[in-house]
């Protein structure tokens, strides 16, 4: 059967969105400038690889971005890594994300907050820039200065997008974690680059529950001897506040500078804006810095011409300020668009918040995990049936594989008009590598498309395009948020290292793709995690898209156990309430695994475990299990995981099942 036969097409643009998509109208800005003409939106990619830099000048240009001072080209130097983006500009970070706070649409709606603990909070652009202007001059005031970092432990919610704003304004640098996180963990993070002031909430809600942190947070800022002040945000209104001779209260940080306006120092090019990390589940994360103009357009480009983002729009991306989908999010303010932030459990008081809050607010682009669409589709929702999703255009979906059976859910009880964008990128480059586009249809499994500017092609282990099946996701041409640097990392090797080193000059992201034949992508799990029994490499996501369609199945994880020269698939399953791995249901899962994906991929071992490990971004912790079945002596660190007692309990019932490694 080919990929078109196994592909069906789910959803198709009209005519109105070929041409009047904020992607239409760049393809016929383009035309107008002289380039092309472009028979559709892959011609119009080739052009954007052939031509790297004209492309990206056009971005620039077409998107209305801001300079101090014009770049006097756009790569200095192409080299992978240190490449140069926009040698000789002056620039400001929050000086774009604000650029739509004048005249007339000061006036509508920048920010609206919804959290467990707090009334929902509204503020208009002008509003959020005088907030911004006053929180600058309050850091100023405490000393903050240029390339100092500003560090966030707070929910997604006003205070995160304008602390961030006030220190990018300043040229510090903004770098945030989710207050769920444990002490250590954040110490791991924020001790590294150091910073001189610290957001922090008292607390947080989530579930139904209050979680005060006083206590644990009055130790964060013992342990971080640099802060020159703390700004406490009052997230448990009935809470006791974060004290200390350090620490003013955000509602007087904002009345100290009342008034002041953001100052938006210019910045070179290249000077650091976020410092975002790896998960860092063996150790220390790794302090990836982003570059300010490189994130920027890259950024402009991914919401406004991809994701058809523009000053009309509602926007709700549910995630966690330790997460990189938070930093697209608050770039979605330089299009003019609603930000609707939301913090708390996606599953609080009921499964059907989110959608609830999509249809209230009338929202036309929704972001989420893949994993909370599955979530809807098992529990049999029905949000387009119940609901007012009218205005709803774009669903985004990441964070880990969206299964085919995910996009029936979408288009038949989800949202069956809207364009179901899975994107995929990471932390790395902020950003995507792959994703969604207005101008082509949607196929049922599918990524749609390579996005604009973007060299990627999967690679084999000979260094080589394979011309069709599966391969290395790498990116052959500089793009502008791959980041300037790990933070002290002086010679630049542990960079290379993290990119580099597999194939030299070319950036290997560490995923296993798929490229199908009408440019569109299948990504199968990791690289790093892939499985090879008896030498055929196969993707951990060709075993979840059987297991967890299967309505016995909540969860899985598979893995590989290597024993006698070869790998045994190891398959760990939470069966859904009221469920047992039984024998009948063992023998249905090793069926569904043999007809949709191949003998090869059936399990060895399939055991029962009461919950899967996460980290706190919400993937799975797949290598992990894999260290531990395999014996490897590299520890985890544990503070990286959202739910590290199901590390122990796979440990447990591993030994119980004599699959641990003798000695």
């Amino acid at each position: 059967m080919s990929v078109i036969e196994q592909s069906p097409v789910v959803w198709t643009p009209s005519a109105g969105e070929l041409a009047n998509s904020q992607m239409g109208r760049f393809k016929t800005w383009l035309e107008e400038q002289g380039y092309g003409p472009f028979a559709d939106y892959h011609a119009l990619h080739q052009w954007s690889v052939d031509d790297l830099e004209t492309f990206w000048a056009s971005v620039w240009d077409y998107c209305g971005l801001v300079s101090a001072t014009p770049a006097l080209k756009v790569l200095g130097k192409r080299d992978m890594p240190g490449a140069e983006w926009f040698p000789g500009m002056k620039l400001n970070f929050a000086a774009n994300l604000l650029r739509h706070a004048e005249g007339e649409h000061a006036n509508e709606e920048a920010v609206v907050a919804y959290c467990e603990t707090r009334p929902v909070l509204r503020r208009s652009y002008g509003e959020l820039k005088a907030d911004v202007g006053a929180l600058e001059a309050f850091l100023r005031s405490k000393g903050i200065q240029k390339g100092d970092r500003v560090a966030g432990v707070v929910t997604n919610g006003y205070e995160a997008l304008a602390g961030m704003l006030a220190a990018t304004s300043l040229g510090a640098i903004w770098s945030s974690a989710s207050p769920d996180f444990g002490v250590g963990a954040i110490l791991d993070r924020f001790g590294q680059i150091e910073p001189s002031a610290l957001i922090v909430v008292n607390g947080y809600g989530y579930g139904g529950k209050v979680l005060a942190r006083q206590n644990e947070f009055a130790e964060l800022i013992a342990g971080l001897p640099t802060l020159k002040c703390v700004v406490n945000v009052q997230q448990l209104p009935d809470a006791e506040p974060i004290t200390g001779e350090r620490v003013t209260t955000w509602d007087d940080a904002i009345a100290f500078g009342a008034g002041e306006a953001p100052s938006y120092a210019p910045v070179d090019p290249g000077h650091p804006v976020y410092i975002l990390y790896s998960s860092g589940t063996t150790g220390k994360p790794k302090c990836i810095v982003h570059g300010t103009a490189g994130l920027l357009v890259n950024h402009a480009k991914e919401l406004m011409l991809h994701g058809d983002v523009g000053p009309n729009d509602r926007f709700l991306y549910f995630t966690t300020c330790g997460w990189m989908m938070w930093n697209w999010q608050a770039s979605a303010l330089l299009t003019g668009a609603s930000v609707i932030t939301v913090d708390g459990s996606p599953g609080y008081p009921s499964l059907s918040f989110l959608w609830d809050t999509v249809a209230e607010e009338r929202v036309t682009h929704f972001g989420t995990s893949a994993r909370f669409i599955a979530g809807c589709r098992k529990a049999e929702m029905a949000p387009a049936e119940t609901l007012d999703l009218s205005k709803l255009r774009v669903v985004f979906s990441t964070g880990s594989p969206l299964l085919p059976e995910d996009y029936d859910w979408v288009y038949s009880q989800g949202a069956p008009k809207a364009l179901l964008g899975s994107i995929a990128g990471g932390t790395d480059i902020c950003g995507c590598f792959v994703g969604s586009t207005p101008l082509l249809p949607v196929r049922r499994g599918e990524i749609q498309c390579r996005f604009l500017g973007v060299d990627a092609v999967a690679y084999g282990d000979d260094g080589k395009p394979v011309d069709q099946g599966r391969g290395e996701l790498v990116c052959r041409q500089p793009m502008p948020s791959m980041p300037v640097a790990f933070w002290d990392d002086a010679n630049g090797e542990r960079y290379r290292e993290a990119y580099f080193d597999t194939f030299p000059g070319v950036w290997a992201h560490g995923d296993f793709i798929e490229f199908t034949e009408h440019g569109g992508a299948i990504i199968y799990g990791r690289s790093d995690a892939t499985l090879n029994p008896g030498g055929v490499r196969i993707g951990t996501a060709e075993i979840y898209r059987q297991v967890e369609t299967e309505a016995a199945i909540k969860d899985s994880l598979v893995v590989g156990r290597q024993i006698d020269g070869d790998v045994e698939v190891v398959l760990f399953v939470v069966p859904a309430e009221g469920q047992e791995l039984s024998a009948d249901l063992l023998k249905q899962l090793k069926a569904r695994i043999r007809t949709g994906a191949s003998p090869r991929h059936v399990p060895k071992h399939i055991v029962q475990v009461p919950d899967i490990p996460y980290t706190r971004s919400g993937k799975k912790v797949e290598l992990a299990v894999a260290r531990l079945i395999n014996g490897s002596t590299k520890a985890d660190n544990r503070d990286a995981l959202g739910n590290p007692e199901a590390l122990d309990q796979i440990r447990e019932r591993l030994a119980e099942e004599n699959l641990l490694p003798r000695g």
